[in-house]
């Protein structure tokens, strides 16, 4: 007990001396001895890598895992030592939901077999996210975490008993000054002589340690090297997958489109474009078969109006849109606002309907009509 005691009080002797000439020399009334230039650049060198090193960590934790709760769990695990839950990701998520939707709606409808191949490649690209972040985390995120908790820690306590050992040195410096019996300046050069001994040697220690940042340099380097090979590695497969995508969806559906957009028009009557249509764009025109040749009204005299079957559907009320002045004989001329009877007939081109006004029929372009009932 009396041995602890003892080394106690030693102790706090000592941290005492060393604040007063701490602060002795903050205050510019006690020497300091300084460290070569070397020593200082390699300080210098290890405080830019640690500290570049700890931004580039945390932000590449935010590009890996943008959920801060999600981060902080992941933390503690760590910290407990214990295996980090897999997760879920959003895509692998995104692609369930769409699958479980497609039952609800019906896997037979063109929209429900969209959604079970387009779910597919979501989850296929949350499993390429997967296994990017787990390849990331551990060649990339791994070794920066190492060297910060693991190596950096080491360099700082060694830093730290290097001024401590420069500030016991100046202690005895002072010392020696202060002395002037001969038996004092015996004492104090002796002390002055240990601790420059050991002031050297610690500084030799953290010189080593220093330079061994270039070994961390190269090494951040090749996980560097790494990080980028596996992100490319991912866009390449996203890419891929996204490709396969388009091209499925393009031969299931590509006759799918053009029919539901020919039912939308046949049903709304309703342009995409508020201007008229132009009549050299009409849906089965041609620029000559607009033009008044003998020709085309000899080939339009076999659509006699007297010669339309009756409606195969009901009839419906239509508004016109716009005024549109027939081409031949077998179309009927429109005003706009007015309204009209129309119905069509079977083998008819889709984008055309029968009108009738009164005693008059003809055909219709569907683009120039809203149909309301």
């Amino acid at each position: 007990m009396d041995f602890n005691v003892k080394k106690l009080a030693s102790d706090a002797g000592v941290f005492f001396t060393r604040a007063v000439q701490y602060t002795e020399e903050k205050l510019g009334q006690a020497e300091k001895t300084e460290l070569d230039a070397h020593l200082e650049n390699l300080i210098a060198r290890a405080d830019c890598t640690k500290n570049w090193t700890e931004k580039i960590f945390r932000q590449t934790e935010v590009l890996l895992q943008p959920n801060p709760s999600a981060r902080i769990e992941e933390f503690f695990y760590e910290k407990l030592d214990r295996k980090i839950p897999s997760r879920t990701t959003n895509a692998e998520l995104l692609g369930q939901y769409m699958q479980d939707a497609a039952k609800e709606f019906g896997a037979g409808t063109p929209y429900g077999s969209t959604l079970i191949t387009v779910g597919e490649y979501q989850r296929r690209l949350g499993g390429a996210e997967r296994e990017f972040l787990q390849t990331s985390a551990i060649n990339f995120l791994t070794p920066l975490r190492n060297f910060l908790e693991g190596d950096w820690k080491t360099i700082s306590k060694e830093r730290r008993l290097l001024e401590n050992r420069r500030l016991d040195l100046d202690v005895c410096k002072a010392r020696l000054k202060k002395a002037k019996l001969a038996e004092a300046k015996a004492a104090a050069e002796h002390e002055l002589r240990v601790a420059q001994t050991e002031f050297d040697r610690q500084a030799e220690v953290t010189r080593l340690l220093l330079e061994g940042i270039s070994s961390t340099h190269v090494n951040h380097l090749r996980c560097l090297h790494e990080f980028v090979e596996a992100q490319a590695a991912y866009y390449a497969q996203c890419h891929k997958h996204m490709q396969d995508l388009q091209k499925e969806l393009s031969s299931a559906t590509g006759d799918t489109f053009p029919n539901a957009f020919a039912v939308n028009a046949s049903t709304s009557g309703v342009s995409a474009d508020p201007s008229p249509p132009s009549t050299a764009t009409l849906p089965g025109a041609s620029p000559t078969s607009r033009s008044p040749n003998p020709s085309n009204a000899l080939e339009s005299s076999t659509l006699k109006i007297e010669e339309v079957k009756p409606p195969a559907t009901g009839t419906r009320k239509a508004k016109v849109l716009y005024d549109y002045d027939a081409a031949d004989s077998s179309e009927l001329s429109l005003l706009a606002d007015e309204l009209i009877t129309v119905y069509t007939v079977p083998g008819m081109d889709p984008d055309w309907l029968i009108g009738e006004r009164g005693n008059q029929k003809g055909k219709v372009p569907v683009t120039y009509l809203e149909l309301l009932s």
